[in-house]
């Protein structure tokens, strides 16, 4: 069983809540103690290593206060394959894991807190700048 690979939608359910759980800052803990489980079962399921079956799925999403559905969008299909359509999957996918991760978080919530949009077009095109400059060395 060792190194055997998640099925990509439980890994992709799994993401979804973590993706969720962060945005509320909610820890891993906290989660699994209003739920009776432990943080390690909590990371499991967020890793997609565990099923999340229908039931913990439906508590899940009261938990995190969102719809059922919402674990769902933008899933790879049951033969494993990206969703299809006009939008460029392996970019919404770098910006589904760069929002998942705690540096994209803390950006994008420190970033939507600037109130001037002079001050904001600054701090990207700073971002721009410095993502340029590790491009070229």
């Amino acid at each position: 069983m060792a190194g055997k690979k998640p099925n990509p939608v439980d890994a992709h359910v799994g993401s979804r809540v973590r993706l969720r759980r962060m945005l509320l800052g909610m820890s891993q803990e906290r989660l699994g103690e209003s739920m009776g489980l432990t943080f390690q079962q909590v990371q499991k399921y967020e890793k997609g290593v565990n099923r999340i079956g229908a039931s913990r799925l439906f508590q899940i999403a009261k938990i995190l206060d969102v719809p059922v559905q919402f674990f769902f969008e933008e899933a790879p299909q049951f033969d494993g394959s990206a969703p299809t359509g006009m939008a460029e999957a392996e970019s919404e996918t770098f910006i589904l894991e760069f929002l998942n991760s705690r540096e994209g978080l803390e950006l994008n919530r420190a970033f939507v807190k600037i109130a001037d949009p002079k001050v904001r077009k600054s701090v990207v095109d700073l971002v721009r700048s410095l993502s340029n400059q590790d491009g070229a060395a």
